[in-house]
Order: C-alpha cells, then structure tokens, then sequence
C-alpha cells in the first residue's frame, strides 16, 4: 500500500495530554492503517474492512 492511499491520521478528542495514544486512519481499500501518536515516521497497522469492524462491534458490544 503506498502513502498516498492513507487518509490523514486522526486520533480521539479523549486522548490524554501525555500522547500515549493510537491514531487511526481510512485507507483506500475501506480498511485502517493505525499507528502510534509518539512515533508518528514509524511503521503503521494495515486493517482490513471486515477486521476493523469486528473490532468495533466488539468495543461497543463490550458497553
């Protein structure tokens, strides 16, 4: 996947002050790239789109 298939990372307004956070981006395939806030030039997490939802339906689930 090239750089330019990743949308602009983002991470949650309910992240601490420290950085110690995950940010998220949309990849052009519908899946999510994440990466770590404090090592923003190092390597990412490609999800694909099935696996990126059953991550969130488990995070609701799990409220």
């Amino acid at each position: 996947m090239t750089p330019e298939s990743i949308g602009p990372f983002r991470k949650s307004s309910y992240s601490g002050a420290q950085g110690d956070c995950v940010e998220v981006a949309a990849t052009a395939t519908g899946g999510r790239a994440v990466r770590d806030s404090k090592n923003q030039s190092g390597p990412h997490l490609l999800v694909g789109t099935d696996s990126w939802h059953a991550f969130l339906t488990g995070v609701k689930d799990s409220h």
